[in-house]
């Protein structure tokens, strides 16, 4: 596949827009600058296109195959995990005193961008083992640090994490997994994960595990669960492997996208002999896979954003080059040329919608990002301010990057035409890889139900209310302007709507009913608000930079001819340009579903609850 991505843009949401260098100024990020920045993120690309890229195609057309108990992965993938983990790029945000890079969480999701959208399936496989080694180093003991960190992080060992069961798929706590304790401190873990990505492959040596198990006497539930490191390999004190760890593959899934990455059946204790170790304490395994799983969701819906991204490039060089009809000004016109298929209405529509929804994911992921940073780089209070943030935004990112992900990814097949549905194209593949980025690491129902039971009444409210209130503060910048007065005001309405909702719904005798129903609706309602909140901000920074270029090149507005020859013939003021018209459509385009969706919850309709299935 020819991946390509959207790179100024990319710099625009980085370097402009959010301003890293406030994260840069730390001493933290001394070795750092922006031009440094830069550099990680055009050879972050480049190794995408060059190397990542070109395999995709064979990762799901070849697949993983699984034979007796083993599990091997397409030969292309091989060289390209030796590239990637050689120079360092699975430890891009780990700390350097565990062989890391130590860049931060912004520059992390937009590296991740790139090589989740040039071979989705292979990424997965370095965001399994990244989380890994991270939640070793932050939760093991000093000896566990030593024996699996560095090796992680390092691209050595692969990693997982264990958490689904046949009879526990989103009940994590009707996990059956057992842990019994050893005298030398180790637990003989024996029980069945199910749907475990990157569960084995021939990439790595070892695979550690990271699984969650219930101790004897352990009560019911989620608070009955502890964590457990289980190397595939057992490894001995001074780092070297010995024997086999019991861990047995006993099936992969036959899936409709993600062909390239191993979903396993893993069976540990077959033969009682699998050995695990306790990370953190027990009965704190929920407590500490959340810590996992909330970095993972965001990385998910990044997959999302990122199928999304690679489908529209993909989608607008096709429509560049496609000829077909004549142009919509000569239609009556039999003699005509055939034109460039982006040259018709319909097609421009789909186009400009694609690159909307998908510049609000980019601004969503690399705002959180930001916050997940500040978080770290800060103390008390202001500390705890963005780390709620962060909490606020995860199911936002997780569901509504991948929800829109998969719609962009059906704009965009929809634009190569009958192509899209043929092997020719990859318009089809990324379709189908975007599809389980809604389901997996909690589905989008499931999301909705943390993001309005849990997430917005936290700090009573105050999260939710700060975030929409700097929403508020962008209105107020744009509701006199001439050009962005109408979608500034529309903002307004959608944030009114959200409001009155929330006061309206939580005081009626069917509230439980009603949010329960209306969950990923209300959830969508606020992704979209903050998604055109983004967009018009960054829109204020592009009109700015806009006039700037047009008074140094004495160019005015008024004659529209004129303005569109410049704007063909100037890079920097075309990009500008399009940032506006796409907060624009953005607006016309997704704010009014804010109203539609407002409209049908205040209904009280509960038809679903009264349907015979």
């Amino acid at each position: 596949m020819d991946y390509k991505a959207d790179i100024r843009d990319i710099k625009f949401q980085l370097f402009e827009w959010l301003k890293i260098g406030k994260i840069l100024d730390n001493e933290k990020y001394a070795d750092w600058d922006a031009e440094n920045i830069a550099m990680v993120i055009d050879e972050g690309l480049k190794l995408a296109q060059e190397q990542l890229a070109p395999c995709n195609e064979e990762g799901d057309r070849v697949g993983a195959q699984w034979n007796d108990g083993k599990v091997t992965l397409p030969e292309a993938f091989k060289p390209v995990w030796d590239t990637v983990r050689e120079g360092g790029w699975i430890g891009l945000l780990a700390d350097p005193e565990h062989g890391g890079m130590g860049l931060p969480e912004v520059v992390g999701t937009t590296v991740n961008e790139f090589f989740s959208g040039a071979n989705p399936s292979l990424s997965l496989t370095f965001m399994l083992t990244r989380g890994a080694g991270t939640m070793i180093a932050n939760f093991g003991t000093d000896e566990h640090k030593a024996l699996f960190v560095e090796k992680l992080f390092a691209g050595e060992w692969g990693g997982t994490m264990c958490l689904t069961e046949a009879q526990a798929g989103s009940d994590v706590g009707a996990s059956k997994a057992k842990a019994i304790p050893q005298d030398d401190g180790s637990y003989l873990i024996s029980g069945e994960k199910i749907f475990i990505t990157g569960g084995d492959h021939d990439l790595t040596e070892n695979i550690i595990h990271l699984v969650l198990a219930r101790t004897p006497d352990a009560p019911a539930g989620t608070k009955g669960l502890s964590l457990f490191i289980i190397p595939k390999i057992r490894v001995n004190p001074d780092g070297t492997l010995g024997e086999d760890n019991d861990v047995y593959t006993n099936n992969i899934e036959e899936k409709m996208g993600i062909h390239g990455s191993p979903t396993c059946t893993l069976v540990f204790g077959q033969n009682d002999k699998c050995q695990g170790f306790l990370l953190g304490e027990e009965l704190h395994g929920m407590k500490l896979m959340f810590y996992l799983m909330n970095a993972a969701r965001i990385e998910v819906g990044l997959q999302g954003s990122a199928a999304a991204g690679a489908a529209h490039q993909q989608a607008l060089s096709y429509a560049k080059e496609r000829l077909q009809s004549r142009h919509w000004k000569e239609l009556r016109n039999p003699e005509a040329p055939q034109v460039a298929i982006v040259e018709h209405p319909d097609v421009r529509r789909m186009l400009l919608s694609s690159k909307a929804y998908l510049e609000a994911m980019r601004a969503l992921l690399l705002q959180t990002s930001y916050y997940l940073d500040m978080s770290h780089l800060t103390e008390g209070e202001e500390s705890e301010r963005y780390h709620s943030y962060v909490e606020m935004l995860t199911p936002i990112c997780k569901a509504w990057c991948s929800e829109w992900g998969v719609q962009v990814t059906h704009w965009c097949l929809q634009v190569h035409g009958g192509y899209g549905y043929t092997s020719d194209y990859p318009a089809e593949q990324l379709m189908r890889d975007a599809e389980i980025a809604c389901i997996y690491e909690g589905t989008n129902g499931i999301q909705a139900l943390d993001f309005v039971a849990r997430k917005l009444p936290m700090n009573n409210g105050a999260t939710i209310r700060d975030l929409l209130g700097r929403a508020e503060k962008t209105f107020k910048k744009l509701r006199s302007d001439p050009e962005m007065m109408e979608p500034a005001w529309m903002l307004a309405a959608a944030l009114k709507q959200i409001e009155t909702i929330s006061k309206e719904i939580t005081k009626r005798p069917d509230a439980i009913q009603l949010i329960l129903l209306n969950a990923p609706p209300l959830l969508d309602m606020v992704g979209t608000v903050l998604g055109a909140h983004f967009l018009m901000d960054q829109a204020i920074l592009a009109k700015t930079k806009l006039a700037e270029i047009l008074a140094e090149n004495g160019v005015g507005t008024d004659d529209k001819k004129a303005y569109k020859e410049f704007l063909k013939g100037n890079d920097e003021a075309a990009f500008y340009h399009n940032k506006v018209q796409t907060a624009i459509h953005f607006a016309y385009r997704a704010l009014p579903t804010v109203a539609a969706k407002g409209a049908a919850i205040r209904s009280g309709e509960k038809t679903p609850f009264y349907a015979i299935m």
